[in-house]
Parts: structure tokens; sequence; C-alpha cells
């Protein structure tokens, strides 16, 4: 059967962000890996942090070759730890990955000693674990995990499509296992104190901030201007200071974009306009945030604002249509601290907007993108030097 990798790889990317337990999430990916490309046996090396030390938290294969998930733990001064940590992959093959063949055929050659030792002892530890493929999957430039594959049904070799698969599949594999890690951290901080919350809640942030390149900053920024536009909005109304609003909208804000993380990053990094099919793509972005944040209760208001921040005033925006007072609030305060920003900041497309220019493109869509109240107070806040 001819196996359509991009599609899967697709797939697993998109069923990935949904799973907040790295436990569940490393399970369902070395499963898939076991009956997608029907390998004898697949195990994920992960990095545990309170130890400092790596555990092969899942191996799944058939009989006697399934090697018992937490029987292996290796530490940081392992040669197949090192050989990642000091990216030898990178420099002796140039593909991310440590191939048995290839390195024993490696090891014939005139290389630096040094590292022939390491390539030999990390090639000791394959050996252990019954490795024919080892493959690191990075989160920036931390080691999380060394995915590690036993070999094909029939000992066939792995063909090219199966190996590139396996290297994607690893990168976004390194995405979801930090975000899964991040959300477990996130849900145990809703019981703590509220600082405490927040700084993981920041955390997650610039998870997205890492995917995004260009966006680097936006996340933070949305933040601040968000809750200053609130805190004006409440004066103006003669409303009382509202702690839990303010820390909805707080939270809102930082995490409005969080659904990116399941979009491409060749959507997202792309230099230049999109096509009417990526920006579709890229719209999706909203609901995504939402399935992600759902099960997390007490971010039911804050959920509005993630939702609801690409509604417009005139009923055109998405992803429903909202019109007028039909968009919450949170919402609208958003919307325009988002798009504020994003025109202030450069891209690789177009130069960014002045304070005062990007001021009178915000004042022009008044009661057609941007509610007339919340556009008054952000014009109010720049007049007097604020933003």
């Amino acid at each position: 059967m001819v196996i359509d990798y991009k599609k899967e790889l697709e797939a697993a990317a998109k069923s990935m962000i949904l799973v907040h337990e790295p436990d569940v999430l490393i399970r369902m990916i070395v499963r898939m890996i076991v009956q997608k490309v029907e390998v004898e046996h697949a195990g994920i090396l992960l990095h545990q942090k309170e130890q400092d030390s790596y555990i092969l938290t899942v191996s799944r294969g058939s009989a006697g070759l399934k090697i018992p998930a937490g029987f292996a733990r290796v530490d940081t001064d392992n040669a197949l730890i090192r050989f990642f940590k000091e990216h030898k992959d990178k420099d002796l093959f140039g593909d991310g990955m440590l191939v048995l063949e290839a390195a024993r055929n490696l090891l014939e050659k005139d290389i630096a000693v040094e590292l022939k030792e390491l390539l030999q002892q990390a090639l000791y530890q394959m050996e252990i674990f019954e490795a024919v493929v080892c493959i690191p999957s990075y989160f920036r430039d931390e080691l999380l995990g060394i995915l590690i594959l036993g070999s094909k049904k029939g000992n066939e070799k792995f063909a090219q499509d199966e190996l590139d698969f396996f290297t994607a599949l690893a990168s976004d594999v390194a995405m979801a296992i930090r975000n899964a890690q991040l959300f477990s951290e996130l849900e145990l901080e809703l019981d703590k104190k509220h600082r405490l919350f927040i700084h993981t809640t920041i955390a997650l942030a610039a998870a997205i901030d890492a995917k995004d390149h260009y966006t680097h900053g936006h996340t933070a920024r949305v933040t601040s201007l968000s809750l200053e536009i609130t805190k004006r909005f409440l004066q103006k109304n003669k409303k009382a200071l509202d702690i839990k609003f303010l820390e909805d909208v707080n939270i809102a804000a930082l995490l409005h974009d969080i659904g990116k993380i399941g979009i491409p990053e060749s959507i997202l990094n792309k230099e230049g306009p999109l096509s009417e099919e990526e920006r579709k793509r890229m719209q999706e972005h909203t609901l995504i945030g939402v399935t992600i944040l759902q099960p997390i209760r007490e971010l039911e208001q804050a959920i509005l604002g993630v939702k609801c921040h690409h509604e417009r005033y005139d009923g055109t925006g998405y992803p429903e249509g909202l019109k007028g007072g039909q968009i919450p609030l949170i919402a609208s305060v958003i919307s325009v601290a988002d798009a504020f920003d994003a025109m202030i900041t450069d891209r690789p497309y177009r130069r960014a907007l002045s304070k005062e220019e990007a001021s009178e493109e915000i004042k022009r869509g008044s009661g057609g993108q941007f509610d007339p109240e919340i556009v008054s107070i952000l014009l109010e806040l720049y007049r007097e030097g604020k933003i």
C-alpha cells in the first residue's frame, strides 16, 4: 500500500494539537508510526526536567521487541544524548537523524578521533535499544526527546520519503509535546496563585511567538494595549475596576492567537500575501484556539476573546459573522489592539506604519471593522501619548 506521507503528517499535526497530556500524546504518536510504517518497534526517549535525564516513556511493538515504558533511563552525558545535544548529527550527516547503516559506513572513513569515539558509543546505545534509526525532537535549541525506531518488518530498508516523514514528524512532535507539557502546567496553576497562572500563560504565548517568526513580541504588546483600553473603558462608563474582567482580558489577549499552533509554518511565515486557500486556512486559527482551550472551564470568558477577535462591527468578520453589540466586549477590545499593533510592525511584504498613520487607519475602520467606542478610546490614549 502506498502511503501519502504529506497527508499523514497533516493529519497527525491536527490530532496532536488537541492532546493536552504528554503521555497520551506520545502513545498516540508511537502507535501511528508502528501502524503506518510497520516498524518492529518504536519508542521515545523523553526529557524529564526533574531528574534532568531521558526516560523511555513509550515503547511499542510486537512481543519480545517491546521495551517496557520507563525501563530505560539515560543521563545527559549518555553518548546518544550528547550526539544530538551537540548537534553532531548535523555535522556528520546534515539531515538531523542517525541511521545505523550510514553511521557504520562513516566509521570506515577518516574522521576526527573524538568524533569517531562518540559515534561508536552512540551506535552501541542504538544496539542496546535495537534501533536502526534515531531522530531528535528539538524545541528551539532544547532536545526534548529522541524518536527510536526498530527495523521495518521484513527487514526492508527505510525509503527516503519515510525518513523525510520521520524528520518532519519529529519537528511537529517537539512543538506538540512542549505545548502539551505547558497545558498540563497551566491546568495545575489554575489551582495556585494568580501570579503563577499568568506566568504559565505567558509561556504559552511565547510558544506562539516562537512559531510565527514575524510576530515576535506581538502577543505581549497586544496584551498591554488591551489592558490599557479596558481600564479606560471602565473609567469612561463609570464602572468599578473589575479585576475579574481585567484578568479575562489579560488571558484572552495573551492567548488570542493560540490557534496558530495548528496552522502550518509555511503559511504563518509566508513572505507575501496569502492565497485564498491559505487565507481560509489561516482563519481557522480562531476556532482551533477555542478547541484547544475549551477543556479549561475557568477560561470560559477569555475564550470569547480568542474566538471572536476577528469579528467585524459591520458583520463581515469571522468565524460567525457577528455584528455590533453581538460581539463580546472582550473581543472588540482585542480586535482594535491586535490591528493597531499589526499596523505598526514591519512585515516582509510591507513596511510598518507610524503610530499616527495606524491611528488614522483605525479611525477609518470605526463602525466598519471596529467598535466605535473602543476606537475612540484608542485614539484618546494615542493623543495622550500613552501608546
